[in-house]
Formats: structure tokens, sequence, C-alpha cells
């Protein structure tokens, strides 16, 4: 009789990807930056999938309109730290595991010393146009395998998500101009293949609607709105969102970490059938600042 290797907790993950890949994404490092709609639904499929470390950064505090589309959400949480809460969360689901909670920004002063310890897949689901574009450029740089999340908000089909190369993304604006900013700003060659799998969808976005409390203009009630990195109160558009698109970008871009940790194959893109894809399958490390 063979020795067990896979604990019970992991049997219907490990009749998919068997003893070894369960082994792979146990001895496996996920940071996931940002953990709203889209991260925390990736951050939790991470553990339930079997991934035995994982780092969440989130500067953010749980607000009562977060209930309608993030996980930790609810009463009795709000007004706490995302990623405090979302780490009990993740350890109650596997208490083997090894959650790292960082309440912080994502910035260009804080991107070496946030990529250490060196992770083997990075989950991005931040909001903040400037920190994103910081990390992405950061990752094709070094060579970071990198899943991006798209603009999730604004949309009601889940059925429209799509991956593809971040060169490739079709239809969506804010892919559109992420492209755009990463060359103007980061001098990056958007028109080739990046090696960065980027989450989207094809729906085109729903212009949000005013609502009556509004009285002609938005005012932010979450904790710590006012936060001078992304302030909720200097808004002039808040787009719409529901539980079961963001939830999709999530689980979608869990699916292609994992697929990537385990080696299982992904959808080839394109360009990379013209180029050799910028992203070595091995663990790096973070040069020192």
């Amino acid at each position: 009789m063979a020795p067990m290797s896979t604990h019970r907790r992991f049997d219907r993950a490990a009749r998919l990807v068997g003893d070894a890949g369960i082994a792979k994404l146990a001895g496996s490092t996920v940071t996931v930056f940002g953990v709203g709609g889209v991260g925390s639904f990736a951050a939790e499929a991470l553990v339930r999938s079997g991934v035995g470390r994982v780092i969440l950064v989130d500067y953010d505090r749980i607000c009562v309109t977060n209930v309608n589309r993030q996980i930790h959400a609810m009463k009795g949480t709000l007004g706490k730290t995302k990623v405090d809460v979302m780490a009990e969360r993740l350890r109650a689901i596997n208490p083997d595991a090894v959650i790292e909670a960082r309440a912080e920004f994502y910035s260009a002063e804080t991107s070496a010393r946030l990529l250490v310890p060196e992770p083997d897949v990075i989950v991005d689901a931040i909001d903040n146009m400037a920190a994103k574009m910081h990390l992405i450029a950061t990752c094709v740089r070094e060579r970071v395998r990198l899943v991006s999340a798209m603009g999730a908000a604004a949309r009601m089909d889940p059925t429209a998500v799509r991956i593809a190369d971040l060169s490739e993304t079709r239809v969506d604006p804010f892919a559109r101009d992420l492209r755009r900013n990463l060359r103007r700003k980061h001098d990056l060659d958007c028109t080739q293949h990046l090696g960065v799998w980027a989450v989207y969808s094809e729906e085109m976005p729903i212009a949000p609607q005013e609502l009556a409390y509004d009285d002609g203009a938005f005012r932010c009630v979450c904790p710590g709105g006012q936060n001078g990195m992304n302030d909720c109160e200097h808004k002039h558009r808040v787009e719409g969102s529901v539980a079961f698109v963001p939830s999709v970008f999530g689980m979608t871009a869990a699916s292609v970490a994992v697929k990537l940790l385990v080696g299982l194959p992904l959808p080839v893109a394109r360009a990379a059938e013209r180029s050799t894809p910028a992203v070595r399958p091995t663990r790096f490390a973070i040069p020192p600042s």
C-alpha cells in the first residue's frame, strides 16, 4: 500500500491534480494584492485548493458597502482590517496553511518589501491604477508570474469573463487604458506578449445610476475613506458591482494561479505562438533595493 500523502481535506482536488500536484501546491507561495470583491474570493479559492502559503496585502478596512460582493464583509466584521479578517477565515479553512496578513498599500516605495518572500505566483486585484501599473511593470521586468484582474465592476454577466495575455484582451476599456498608460509611464511595449495573464470581461461596462441618498453628490461612508492614498471621498464616479461578477473574476484568477503552480495547460495566446514567453516557470529572487 502506498503511504498516505494527501490530507483528506484536499481529497477532491487531489483527484484532479494527484498527490504530486497537491504536494506542489502545499509547498507554494501566492501573494494576493487587494482583498476586495475579486481578491477575497481568489484568496479563499487558493487556500481551498491547497496552496500552503498565502500572503494577503491590502491597507483597507471593511465597509458596509462591501457586503454585497466581498466574502469577508458581514455583520461583526465592519470596520475591521480586510487582511486580518480574511486571514482568520483562511486559517479556519486550512489550519496547516501559513497565512500572512499585511495591512499595507502597494506602491513604488513598498514594492521591494512586499514582494519578499518570493511568491511563486502573484494575484493582482488592485483597483488603484498607479499601483497596479507599478506592480505589472515590476513583474514583467523581474519575470514574476502574475495573474492580473481587469475591470470587474460595472458588469452583470459572469459568463463574459475571459483570460488572455494582457496584450490581447478585447472590449475591456480598463485594460485598454492600462496598456496605454503602461507604455507611457513604464515604457512597456504592450503590443507584444507580456507574460501577464489578464482576467477580463467582454461585457461593455454599465454606467452607474444615481441613488436617492446621493443628493447630487457621492458621500463616502467607509472607515478609512480618507487615507491619503486611494481616497474614497475623491471619487467622482462610483461604479456599480454585484457579487456574481467579481467573485467569478477571483475564482478565475485562482484557477490560473493553480494551473501555473502545478503545470497544467492554459490557453495559448496568439502572440505567444510567435515569441518566447517572458515568464520563467521557476522561483525567482527579488533583487535588493
